[in-house]
Order: C-alpha cells, then structure tokens, then sequence
C-alpha cells in the first residue's frame, strides 16, 4: 500500500503568529508530501518566501519556505497514512490539476476568517492549507475527517486516527539527518514528477 505524507510546521511567520494566537497550538501550516524525504511537498501559502501578500497553490522547499531561517528551530511534527491504489491514484490525479492549473488557484484568506467564527465558506479556486490537504483526501474518496475541508484545521488533521506519526521536533535536524542540507529555496509550480508517478500507478 502506497504512503502519503502530511507535515504541519509553525514557520515563524507574522501570520503563522496571529493564526496561533487563535488556535492556541503550536503547529497552524499544513502541506502534504509524496516521499518521507520531503522532496514533493504542496500547500496553499507565499508564492514566494518574503512577498506575504501573494499566496496560492506552492510546490513548497523545505529550506526557505517552510525553514526560513537555518539558525531557528522550525517545529514540526510529519504523519503518513496509508492508501489503497485506488486511493492513491485519485489523490494524485487531483493534486496534479491543482498543479496544472496553478495560475487560477489563490489563498482563501475570506474562508479562514470564516473558519475562526465557525462558518463553511467554499470559494471557487480558494483555498487555505489546511483545507487544501482536506480536499484530496476526500477526492481520493479516503477523509481524514467527518468535518468538511473548509472547515478543517491542522489540529484537526492531527488529530485524525487515520495518520500514524513519523517524527515529531526540529525540521531542520529531520531534514540533515536525511541528508537534505539547505538548498534551492524557491517556492515554485514548475512542472514536478506527479505526472510520471500518476502513470506509473497501478
């Protein structure tokens, strides 16, 4: 059976800072993963590392997005869950019309003020992190959760007894300890190895 992997981190942002103040847990970003080695990795966040105001669907790198400082502790706890192929094929196929039609896609920061009052508010082509991992879960047909995207939180996906946790610490001790030191920093939605992976699904 196939493994995906969803990574919550606290990135130190102003932003990640004011969601916490409202959450009152540590980790509040949200990204799936394809590999244990974090080299795929997809949210909803910057589009680039220092512009806060332009935000859509990321292929995220490790170092500089979500680590974006080498000298601070970076948070973060990573869970895998285990799919069936079917599964698997229907997260990927959706993940890769997200990346084929990136340019449409932007933060659904309207949806997360919905969220803190309690309120579901789907927007077309809006999305925040958290729900954005929520949403392929159930187009592969596999929740994580009873409550819908929109109204998913990351403590929420913790909270899932459908993930098994991998690590729980300091991202950048997971990352050397995989041998991944710093690297490209760039946030992109350059073209990315889902496409030959869909294929080579059963």
């Amino acid at each position: 059976m196939p493994h995906v992997y969803i990574l919550l981190t606290d990135t130190g942002t102003l932003f990640s800072r004011t969601i916490r103040c409202w959450t009152r847990r540590p980790l509040n970003h949200a990204s799936i993963a394809l590999d244990p080695d974090l080299g795929e990795v997809y949210s909803f966040g910057r589009l680039r590392p220092h512009h806060p105001f332009r935000a859509g669907f990321v292929r995220e790198r490790v170092w500089g997005s979500l680590i974006r400082d080498p000298e601070r502790h970076t948070p973060c706890a990573i869970y895998r869950c285990r799919l069936g192929r079917t599964a698997c094929s229907r997260l990927l196929a959706e993940l890769e019309r997200f990346r084929l039609e990136a340019p449409r896609y932007r933060y659904n920061l309207a949806g997360l003020l919905a969220l803190a009052a309690g309120i579901e508010w789907r927007r077309p082509y809006r999305y925040f992190c958290s729900q954005f991992v929520a949403h392929l879960f159930v187009a592969a047909g596999a929740p994580l959760v009873r409550k819908p995207p929109a109204l998913t939180t990351p403590c929420d996906l913790e909270a899932s007894p459908r993930l098994e946790l991998v690590y729980r610490g300091d991202l950048r001790a997971y990352c050397l300890e995989r041998g991944m030191p710093p690297g490209d920093t760039a946030v992109t939605t350059a073209p990315s190895p889902i496409a030959r992976m869909l294929r080579s699904a059963p």
